[in-house]
C-alpha cells in the first residue's frame, strides 16, 4: 500500500510538471507542484513508514544475544536508485534520553528489502539512570532507538528517519526477570497509543485489571479457558486485602502499581504480581490439560473451600492454588469422623519440582482418601485421562 501510495504521488508528479506551463508559474504552488520537482511530501515519509518489525524483548539481560529488524515501507520505491546500502543504527536510549531522541553509536546495514536485520546484538552493561524515591531498577524504562539517513529518488532529498522500540526493562540476574516483567504487563496493557515515552498510569480500573490478567494467563499457558467471575473475585479480595466487599464493590474500585507490584501481601514476603506469576508459571509447565479440562478451581480461599467442602461427604476434594507459597498448588479435602462431623484437611503443596517427579493426575490416583472431585464426579471419571499408565513386574 505505502509503495502504491509513492507510486501514484509520483505519476501525479509528473502530470502537474508536464501541465505547469498551462498552469503558470502563480497556480503550481497550488496543485503541489514545484518548479524543482520530485520532492515527496514528508506526510508519505511519515515516522509511521519506517518501523520495528522485530522487536527487541521487553525484559533484556545484559550479556545475552538477542535480534531485532526494522523496515522501511516505502523503501522499494524511494531507496531504488541508491548504490550504497543504507547504514541504520540501534542506540540504547533512557527513558529521559526517549523524550529527547538524543543518539549515540552502533550500526547495521540496510539490505534490498530495505529491511535491516540485527541478528548478533548484545547489551554489555547498563549504566542506570537515578531513580526516584522508590523506584527499583525493574521498574526502570529504555528503549533502542534505530536511525537511518536516506536519500530519496528521484530528488535525493536527504531524510533522517528514527524509530523507537517498545520500552525495556534490562535486567542483570535471573532473579529479577519477574519484576521486570510486570513492569512490561503494566506498560503494555495501560498506556496509551499517543503518549509521552514511556508515561502510563499509576491507578487503572479494577475491570482492566481483570481483562490483563485473564489475557495474560491464557496467553502465558495457551489454553482457551480463562478465569472465571468467582477467580476475579478471589483475586480482588487478595491484591485489596479486603474480605468484606462484594463482587460489585470491587468492580468500582480502581488498582495502584504499588498493590499490583510494589506492595507485600499481609503475612506473605511476596507481591501479588509475585505470587500471580508463581501459578502462571506453574499451570504452563505443570498443569495445562487439568486447567483446561476444568478440573483445578485454582482461585479460591481456604476459607471459602471449608465452607463448600464442610457439608460434603467423605473424600470430596478440590484442588486450589497455594496461599502461602509461590507457584504450589494443593489439595482439599473433607474428611468425616463417626460422629458425623466434618474436618477439611489441605495437603502440603506441590511445586512444579513435585510435579515432574509425579504427576498430578498419579499423586490423585496415590491418595485413597481422595474420593469425588467437587461437587461429585468420581475421581477416576474426572482424571482417568490423566493417569500414565503404570509399569510393572521388571519395566
Amino acid at each position: 500500500r505505502c509503495e502504491n501510495l509513492v507510486e501514484v504521488y509520483f505519476q501525479l508528479h509528473q502530470q502537474v510538471m508536464a501541465a505547469s506551463t498551462e498552469l503558470g508559474a502563480e497556480l503550481l504552488p497550488q496543485v503541489g507542484g514545484s518548479p524543482g520537482g520530485g520532492v515527496v511530501p514528508s506526510a508519505i515519509v511519515s515516522p509511521s513508514s519506517f518501523l520495528v518489525e522485530k522487536q527487541p524483548p521487553q525484559v533484556l539481560k545484559t550479556q545475552t544475544k538477542f535480534q531485532a529488524s526494522v523496515r522501511f515501507l516505502l523503501g522499494p520505491q524511494l531507496l531504488k536508485a541508491s548504490a550504497k546500502p543504507y547504514v541504520v543504527r540501534a542506540d540504547m536510549v533512557t527513558e529521559k534520553q526517549a523524550r529527547e531522541l538524543a543518539l549515540s553509536a552502533y550500526s547495521n546495514a540496510l539490505s534490498g528489502t530495505c529491511c535491516a536485520n540485527f541478528k548478533n546484538v548484545l547489551l554489555k552493561k547498563i549504566k542506570r539512570c537515578e531513580r526516584k524515591g522508590s523506584e527499583s531498577v525493574t521498574e526502570e524504562k529504555c528503549a533502542v532507538l534505530f536511525s537511518t539517513t536516506v536519500a530519496l529518488a528521484p530528488s535525493n532529498l536527504s531524510v533522517h528517519l528514527q524509530v523507537l522500540s517498545l520500552p525495556i526493562v534490562v535486567i542483570v540476574h535471573g532473579n529479577q526477570d519477574n519484576n521486570a516483567k510486570a513492569t512490561v504487563l503494566w506498560d503494555n496493557a495501560f498506556s496509551e497509543i499517543d503518549r509521552v515515552p514511556f508515561v502510563v498510569a499509576e491507578r487503572v480500573p479494577w475491570e482492566k485489571m481483570c481483562d490483563t490478567l485473564n489475557l495474560k494467563f491464557m496467553a502465558e499457558v495457551q489454553t482457551t479457558k480463562g478465569l472465571l467471575k468467582e477467580h476475579y473475585f478471589f483475586l480482588a479480595q487478595k491484591i485489596f486485602n479486603d474480605h468484606s466487599a462484594s463482587l460489585e464493590d470491587f468492580q468500582s474500585r480502581s488498582v495502584s502499581w504499588a498493590q499490583f507490584n510494589k506492595e507485600i501481601l499481609p503475612g506473605r514476603g511476596f507481591t501479588f504480581w509475585q505470587w500471580f506469576d508463581g501459578v502462571l508459571d506453574l499451570t504452563k509447565r505443570c498443569l495445562k490439560s487439568y486447567w483446561s479440562d476444568r478440573l483445578i478451581i485454582g482461585f479460591i480461599s481456604k476459607q471459602y473451600v471449608c465452607k463448600l467442602l464442610s457439608t460434603e461427604p467423605d473424600g470430596t476434594f478440590l484442588l486450589r492454588f497455594s496461599d502461602s507459597e509461590i507457584g504450589g498448588v494443593t489439595i482439599a479435602h473433607v474428611i468425616r469422623g463417626k460422629d458425623g462431623s466434618s474436618q477439611v484437611e489441605n495437603i502440603q503443596p506441590f511445586s512444579a519440582k513435585d510435579l515432574s517427579i509425579r504427576s498430578l493426575g498419579d499423586r490423585i490416583r496415590d491418595l485413597v482418601q481422595l474420593r469425588n472431585l467437587y461437587p461429585n464426579t468420581p475421581k477416576d471419571q474426572a482424571f482417568g485421562s490423566h493417569y500414565n499408565k503404570e509399569q510393572t513386574g521388571k519395566d
